[in-house]
């Protein structure tokens, strides 16, 4: 989960949830917000890394396509 160094600030917002999700969380005790911000957080980084692969999609196509043809860069001295 994603963890800022400073103290975070709570906002209350409401939202709707499959009803089955609430019954079935508050039976297993789990922390409703707590869930839903460490949903929140998990998706919120799957996008940065998606958003950030599609910027650097060339550099990153030009740099396995370099590996393919000439293989590791200092692959001799490699210990394993």
């Amino acid at each position: 989960m994603l963890q800022s160094t400073q103290k975070s600030q709570r906002k209350s917002v409401n939202t709707s949830i499959d009803s089955q999700l609430i019954e079935d969380a508050k039976a297993l005790g789990i922390n409703i917000s707590r869930a839903a911000e460490a949903g929140i957080a998990k998706a919120i980084a799957a996008e940065k890394t998606r958003r950030w692969q599609e910027e650097n999609k060339e550099a990153i196509e030009s740099s396995n396509s370099y590996v393919e043809r000439n293989g590791l860069p200092l692959a001799k001295y490699r210990l394993f």
